[in-house]
């Protein structure tokens, strides 16, 4: 008798929360979101890609600026090596170095910011030889 009473009790069925496939698909419809905002507005997206672009002219700019400059040293360089001393370059940097002059130099002080001549007279010099070529031609 036992084993029929068992079975004639009415049983309930458990009916799958909704909830749970709703958040999984609002989860994964946010992540989508998420990941959708990324590839438009993102720090590697669509909209900052000229910036990127700008950016890698500039650093591509600066890396031929310095490359030669450094050719310019190796040059320099190549010009100090003791096998093969150019005498206009020795006299150069000996000059230079001892703070020396011959009598024949013309001697121009220029500012090293500006790369113009610092004295007023090398600009008169420039304007009485220009007044002179003007005077001679009658033609300018």
């Amino acid at each position: 008798s036992e084993p029929l009473i068992g079975l004639l009790m009415p049983t309930r069925l458990k009916r799958p929360p909704f909830w749970r496939p709703l958040a999984l698909a609002v989860t994964l419809l946010a992540f989508q979101g998420y990941l959708g905002y990324s590839a438009i507005s993102g720090n590697f997206g669509i909209e900052s890609r000229e910036a990127i672009h700008a950016d890698i002219q500039v650093l591509k700019d600066r890396s031929s600026a310095l490359q030669a400059e450094i050719d310019s040293f190796t040059h320099r360089n190549s010009l100090m090596n003791p096998r093969h001393l150019d005498p206009d370059i020795v006299t150069e940097r000996a000059r230079a170095l001892l703070n020396m002059a011959n009598a024949d130099d013309i001697l121009v002080m220029v500012d090293p910011a500006t790369g113009k001549p610092i004295s007023g007279k090398f600009q008169e010099l420039i304007d009485d030889q220009l007044i002179k070529i003007i005077e001679a031609d009658s033609t300018l």
